[in-house]
C-alpha cells in the first residue's frame, strides 16, 4: 500500500510511517509524501498480507459532520450544470415530440416559424420536430408558431380506465412466485379476523428542477456530448447510435445534475439531441420546456397490489398473501438482473422479505406493461411501492385487532433487534401515545432496505373539508457506521421530502393516449410552506454502511397515510392522498 511504497522510498520500517489528511508521514525524519506522489509506486507492490484499520479513538473524520465542498457554488451560482453549457458557435433547439407515445410526425407547415428573429432551421424526427433558433427563446417562439400535423399511432385511444382495467385483468392471473413460506391460503381461511385490500400506486414523473437538455456537435472525426447524466456509458451509446459512428469516437463531457431521480438513469434524450445535431454544422444545445419533460417522461410503473391476511384470536399474524401487478423496469433497463424463476427483484423487494415474523406467506408478481408508456426507475424503486402497502396494511391489521400500531408491531420485530430499536427510538422521540387535538393523528412505519433499518413516525392533521396538513416527521436510522452524520440526515430529509410530494400529489394519468399533467400547476411539488420540520435521530452503530439515498422517500408514503388515518379515520389504498376526498 501507500505506506509500504513510502517506507520503501525512505528506506524505514512501515511501523514507524503514519498516515494524516492525504500524507504519509515519517516521523523520526520529518519526511513527508502526499498519497498521489506515491500512488505509482504502491501499485507496484503486492497487497500486504494484514492491513489493519484505524482504532476507532483515533478516527478524526468519520462519524464528525462535514461541510460539503461543493454548496458555495451550488449557492452562488457557479457550479455549471447541463443546462448551463456554452460551446464556440452553439445554437439552441427547442423540441415538439409527439403528444402520444408510438405516434410519428406527418408533415410540418414551418413558414410562420422562419419569420420570426433569431430562427435558424426546422429539423424534423421520425416523431418529432425542432426549431433552431439564436437563443432559446427565438427557437420557442419558432416551435410555438408550427402547424404540426401527427399519425398519433396505435395508442391513441388509451385512457387511464383502460390501464386500471389492463392491471386488474392481468392481476386475475396466478402470477410468478417469489415466496411461497407454509400454507398461507390455509392459515387465512382459519384466521380470527381476515383482510382483504386492493392497493393502487399511480404513475409518477420525476420532474427534476433541471428540465431534459443536452448539448451536441456532430464533426466529421466524432462526437462531443455536453449532458447531465447517470449513466455516462449509455448516454455514449445512444449518441453512437444516432450519429452512426463507432462509440469510441463519442467523448462524454459529464456535468452537474439539477435533479435526477432515475430519470437521467435514461438516455434516449442524448439520442434525440443527437439526431437534431447531426443535421446541423455547428453544437446545437437541445432543451426540453417543463411541459415536454413531464409528458415526455418515463414514468414510475403503475402498480395494482391485492393482499389478503389473517390474525389469530390473540391478534398475531397468522398468514399473508401478496400479489404485485406492474411492469419491468428491470426487464427493460437491465435484464440481466432480473430473477432465474423470472420475478423482477425489484417488483417484490420489501415485500418477500418484510421486517416481521409472519409464519405463512405467498408472494407472487405479475409483469404488466401497458401500452403508450415507458417505465423507468424512480427514486425510491422498489420499496417506494412496495413499503407503502404493506406498512398499510400492517397498520390496517394493527387497528383490526384493537392494538396500538407501535405496539402491535414491537412484538411482530421480537426477532429484528435493529428495526425493533428505530421503532422505539422514533416513538420516544415523537411523542408516541401523547394527546393529540381532535383532528390531528399521528401514523408510524418502519423500513428495512438496502442494508439500513428506518422508522418514521408523521403527525398530521385533517381539516373537515379534507385538507392535509403535515406537522411533523420524526425519523429514527440505523444505517450502519456513519461516516458523516450531515449527509445522512440530508438524503434522509430530502427522501422524506421528495416522499412527501408524491404522496400528497404525485400522479400521471393519460387520456386519449396523452399525458394529462404538463407543469407544476397540475403536477405539484410540495412547497416550502407545506414542509414540515423534520428530525432525523442516529443510532450509534459499528456495523457495516448500508444505503440512503433510495430510503427515506420509500418512508414517506406509508407514515403520511397512517397518520391521516389516526386523524380523519380515512384508509387511503390509493395514491396520492389529496388525489381524492380526506373528509
Amino acid at each position: 500500500g501507500l505506506v509500504q511504497a513510502a517506507a520503501q522510498q525512505w528506506a524505514v520500517e512501515p511501523s514507524d510511517c503514519a498516515v494524516e489528511r492525504g500524507v504519509v508521514r515519517h516521523a523520526p525524519s520529518g519526511r513527508s509524501a502526499s498519497y498521489g506522489s506515491l500512488a505509482a509506486l504502491a501499485a507496484t507492490l503486492p497487497l500486504p498480507a494484514d492491513a489493519p484499520l484505524k482504532p476507532k479513538q483515533t478516527w478524526k473524520l468519520i462519524g464528525t459532520p462535514q461541510k460539503r465542498l461543493d454548496t458555495p457554488t451550488k449557492v452562488n451560482g457557479g457550479t455549471v450544470y447541463g443546462i448551463d453549457v456554452q460551446a464556440p458557435g452553439m445554437k439552441v433547439a427547442s423540441v415538439a415530440m409527439c403528444p402520444v407515445l408510438g405516434g410519428k410526425l406527418l408533415k410540418v407547415d414551418d413558414r410562420a416559424a422562419k419569420t420570426i428573429k433569431g430562427v435558424i432551421a426546422v429539423l424534423k424526427l421520425d416523431d418529432g420536430v425542432a426549431v433552431v433558433g439564436d437563443h432559446f427563446w427565438a427557437a420557442q417562439q419558432g416551435l410555438n408558431a408550427l402547424d404540426v400535423e401527427w399519425d398519433l399511432g396505435p395508442n391513441a385511444e388509451v385512457s387511464q380506465a383502460d390501464i386500471l382495467e389492463g392491471h386488474r385483468n392481468a392481476g386475475k392471473g396466478p402470477g410468478l412466485v417469489a415466496k411461497a413460506k407454509g400454507d398461507a391460503a390455509g392459515a387465512i381461511a382459519g384466521a380470527a379476523v381476515k383482510l382483504d385490500a386492493v392497493y393502487e400506486l399511480p404513475f409518477l414523473a420525476h420532474a427534476p428542477m433541471e428540465p431534459i437538455n443536452c448539448t451536441v456537435h456532430v464533426r466529421p472525426d466524432g462526437v462531443d456530448v455536453w449532458c447531465g447524466t447517470q449513466v455516462p456509458g449509455r448516454a455514449q451509446d445512444e449518441a453512437a447510435k444516432a450519429a452512426g459512428v463507432d462509440k469510441s469516437r463519442v467523448t462524454i463531457h459529464s456535468h452537474m445534475i439539477g435533479g435526477g431521480f432515475g430519470r437521467r438513469l435514461e438516455a434516449e434524450y442524448v439520442g434525440v439531441a443527437t439526431a437534431l445535431a447531426k443535421q446541423v454544422p455547428f453544437p446545437l444545445k437541445m432543451i426540453w420546456t417543463r411541459e415536454t419533460d413531464i409528458q415526455r417522461d418515463r414514468y414510475r410503473p403503475f402498480y395494482y397490489d391485492q393482499v389478503s391476511a389473517g390474525l389469530d384470536s390473540d391478534g398475531r399474524i397468522v398468514g399473508w398473501i401478496h400479489k404485485v401487478t406492474g411492469s419491468s423496469v428491470m426487464a427493460r433497463w437491465a435484464p440481466g438482473g432480473m430473477r432465474k424463476d423470472g420475478v423482477d427483484p425489484d417488483g417484490v423487494e420489501c415485500v418477500e422479505e418484510t421486517p416481521y415474523d409472519i409464519p405463512a406467506q405467498h408472494v407472487s408478481w405479475v409483469r404488466h406493461e401497458p401500452p403508450g408508456v415507458v417505465t423507468a426507475w424512480w427514486r425510491g424503486v422498489g420499496p417506494a411501492h412496495n413499503v407503502f402497502v404493506v406498512e398499510s396494511v400492517i397498520d390496517e391489521l394493527a387497528y383490526a385487532a384493537k392494538q396500538d400500531p407501535v405496539g402491535f408491531r414491537r412484538k411482530l420485530l421480537a426477532n429484528n433487534p435493529r428495526t425493533l430499536k428505530v421503532l422505539e427510538l422514533a416513538a420516544e422521540k415523537s411523542g408516541w401515545g401523547a394527546p393529540l387535538p381532535q383532528g390531528v393523528g399521528r401514523g408510524v412505519m418502519v423500513e428495512n432496505a438496502f442494508g439500513s433499518f428506518l422508522s418514521v413516525v408523521c403527525e398530521a392533521e385533517v381539516a373537515p373539508g379534507g385538507n392535509i396538513r403535515l406537522r411533523r416527521l420524526v425519523a429514527a436510522l440505523d444505517c450502519g457506521q456513519v461516516v458523516n452524520p450531515d449527509s445522512v440526515k440530508a438524503q434522509i430529509e430530502g427522501g422524506l421530502v421528495f416522499g412527501m410530494t408524491a404522496a400528497l400529489y404525485g400522479e400521471i394519468t393519460f387520456d386519449k393516449g396523452r399525458v394529462q399533467q404538463s407543469n407544476f400547476n397540475n403536477y405539484r411539488m410540495l412547497r416550502m410552506d407545506e414542509t414540515p420540520p423534520i428530525e432525523v435521530h442516529l443510532v450509534e452503530s459499528s456495523e457495516k454502511p448500508g444505503g440512503l439515498g433510495e430510503t427515506g422517500t420509500a418512508s414517506a408514503f406509508p407514515a403520511i397515510a397512517n397518520a391521516v388515518f389516526a386523524a380523519s379515520g380515512k384508509r387511503f389504498r390509493r395514491l396520492p392522498l389529496l388525489g381524492a376526498q380526506v373528509g
